[in-house]
């Protein structure tokens, strides 16, 4: 009698000894994985405004002026008399003296109109819109002040005792005018400092406003 036939095993994948010489890739560091840069300083201060009224509005009278000089020195050099205005003007500008008080109001309103672009050009602007925390270098997010206020309102009104409500939101300040009517101020007060420090964190601002609370009981006056 013979056994039931067992198939031979088949051989193993062969491995091709190492040869000399040759470039094995290097295992993956540990600390070889992309990571994102925390965010510090950077990319938490105020949202700067494009200001397109006040460029296009400048760009528009230079472009205008530049044009009507350019015309008007072209003119000259085809031969035909410069226009009038610039002739006025150059008469004019020949009479007029430096302590003139024309002469001295027009450039008192140049150099006024000079600092206010001057501001416009290094103030962000955009003072509306609260910053909030980045957790991603590519995103941005911002609040708006009326958003904000309108939440910290909602979580005021929530507190037991609390009638009214007003809520004027700022960049470094929130002021919370509060009108109670059954509880003691104390408790009231106590309450709306916990909800309202609540809430504020729960907004995610990159710089979270503190809170000014003014309770007012019943019988005080309406202001």
């Amino acid at each position: 009698m013979s056994g039931p036939s067992v198939p031979p095993a088949s051989p193993g994948p062969r491995e091709d000894p190492p040869t000399s010489g040759a470039h094995q890739p290097a295992p993956p560091a540990a600390d070889s994985e992309p990571f994102l840069v925390p965010n510090r300083k950077a990319g938490t201060g105020r949202f700067w405004s494009v200001r397109r009224i006040p460029a296009a509005l400048l760009a528009a009278v230079v472009l205008g002026g530049a044009g009507v000089v350019l015309y008007d020195i072209a003119a000259v050099r085809a031969g035909r008399p410069a226009m009038r205005w610039r002739r006025t003007t150059a008469d004019a500008l020949a009479r007029w003296r430096l302590d003139d008080p024309w002469v001295i109001a027009v450039a008192a309103a140049v150099v006024a109109l000079g600092l206010v672009l001057l501001v416009l050009a290094v103030t962000p602007g955009l003072r509306r819109l609260l910053p909030m925390r980045r957790h991603d270098p590519t995103v941005r997010a911002g609040l708006d002040r009326d958003a904000a206020a309108l939440i910290l309102r909602d979580r005021a009104m929530e507190v037991s005792g609390v009638r009214s409500v007003r809520v004027r939101m700022r960049r470094a300040k929130a002021s919370v005018r509060v009108r109670s009517h059954f509880r003691d101020i104390d408790e009231v007060r106590a309450d709306l400092d916990a909800a309202l420090d609540a809430a504020i964190a729960e907004l995610g601002l990159a710089k979270p406003p503190a809170p000014v609370v003014r309770v007012l009981g019943p019988s005080d006056r309406k202001g």
